[in-house]
């Protein structure tokens, strides 16, 4: 059975156009307004949506999302009340794939098993877990696929080729090009670097390739995402949230700023 993901980029190609994953962090700036949020990405444009799950050292994350993992934090977010926002989610939308990235502790700490089977049950499609390597498959990677769960494994262009084919056997859903050697948000993504990234990927995967890291405006997109098969744009969005949800207006207003600002990266994206 095809999961919601392949079938999103299968629709794409036939539409003979790009995706737009789009990431947000769950609970911030609030729990309900994040929920908000989620709900509006389809109708901004997102083919995928991609959350993150907060958690208190994030390593691989810049100073954007690493305060907005804190605000959410803060806000009492939790696995559990991510779940239920997704559930939440899905009594409206069956179509739009779910893809949430985190790290290995939070779910080691809320029970692998418990976590997959509430992933599967409120619509979760795929899964990015960018601290456990593919020595580990057997913790969470081939336990993810076998609930039907895709994988989602990044490489960046630091990646030993020798580890690419290790790192993509259990990769499903799609693989994640990182288009730069540091954190999230960090410095701009550079063309080439991004090339070199994907044509090293295409000698050992034949899945999807998405780019992100370092796209900070829609003409960036647009053009990163001649490259690959969908672009995945994060703490732009975020810190325009935060931006936005600082502002003394109405929580209507706010979200439609979100929305229009969002719907710029999309029409760029699927320009291509």
């Amino acid at each position: 059975m095809s999961s919601r993901i392949s079938k999103a980029f299968l629709e794409l190609r036939n539409k003979k156009t790009k995706g737009f994953i789009p990431f947000i962090t769950a609970g911030d700036p609030s729990i309900s307004l994040s929920l908000e949020i989620i709900k509006s990405l389809p109708k901004a444009g997102a083919d995928l949506i991609e959350i993150g799950m907060p958690f208190s050292d994030p390593m691989a994350d810049g100073k954007i999302i690493q305060a907005s993992s804190l605000r959410a934090l803060n806000q009492g977010i939790t696995i559990k009340k991510i779940l239920e926002m997704i559930s939440i989610f899905r009594e409206n939308d069956d179509v739009t794939p779910i893809i949430l990235m985190g790290y290995f502790n939070p779910i080691y700490n809320f029970g692998v098993d418990k976590f997959l089977n509430l992933c599967k049950k409120n619509g979760v499609d795929g899964l990015i877990v960018v601290d456990l390597p593919f020595e580990h498959d057997d913790e969470l990677c081939i336990p993810a696929k076998k609930s039907g769960i895709d994988f989602i494994r990044l490489v960046a262009p630091t990646t030993n080729e020798k580890r690419i084919p290790y790192l993509l056997e259990q990769s499903s859903g799609f693989v994640y090009c990182i288009s730069l050697s540091g954190i999230t948000g960090s410095q701009e993504a550079k063309t080439k670097i991004v090339t070199d990234t994907i044509n090293r990927i295409k000698k050992f995967s034949e899945l999807p390739i998405a780019v992100g890291f370092g796209i900070k405006t829609p003409k960036q997109a647009g053009e990163m995402s001649l490259k690959a098969d969908a672009t995945v744009i994060g703490s732009i969005i975020v810190e325009k949230i935060n931006e936005i949800c600082s502002l003394n207006i109405n929580n209507g207003i706010k979200l439609n700023q979100i929305y229009s600002f969002i719907n710029l990266f999309s029409e760029e994206i699927h320009k291509s």
